[in-house]
């Protein structure tokens, strides 16, 4: 096994971003973000208004990425963020999801 610091190892989140953060570009702005950081995972907007993010990478990016969600695009206006760590799923990169209706 390697010896990797704290901020290299892999963690996973799964985000509730609440607020005005539909109809802001709020989910390619946050594909865009993640891919940048080279975090894999996905993005969706929730029935509710709410965005949900999965987030998985080195401890640094995915914790850069749930910085970011504070802010999110140029329109958002962020008032929540939730975060719960999960067991990583080893996606294959990130992509934006479209809740099931």
């Amino acid at each position: 096994m390697e010896n990797l610091s704290p901020r290299q190892r892999k963690i996973a989140a799964r985000v509730l971003i609440s607020g005005r953060v539909q109809g802001v570009f709020y989910r390619a702005s946050t594909q865009e973000a993640a891919q940048l950081k080279a975090v894999h995972g996905w993005v969706r907007n929730l029935p509710d208004g709410r965005v949900e993010a999965f987030f998985e990478g080195t401890t640094e990016a995915v914790e850069a990425m749930i910085q970011w969600c504070h802010q999110g695009p140029p329109g958002a206006r962020v008032t929540k963020v939730v975060v719960e760590y999960q067991e990583s799923q080893d996606l294959p990169g990130f992509e934006i999801q479209y809740y099931p209706r």
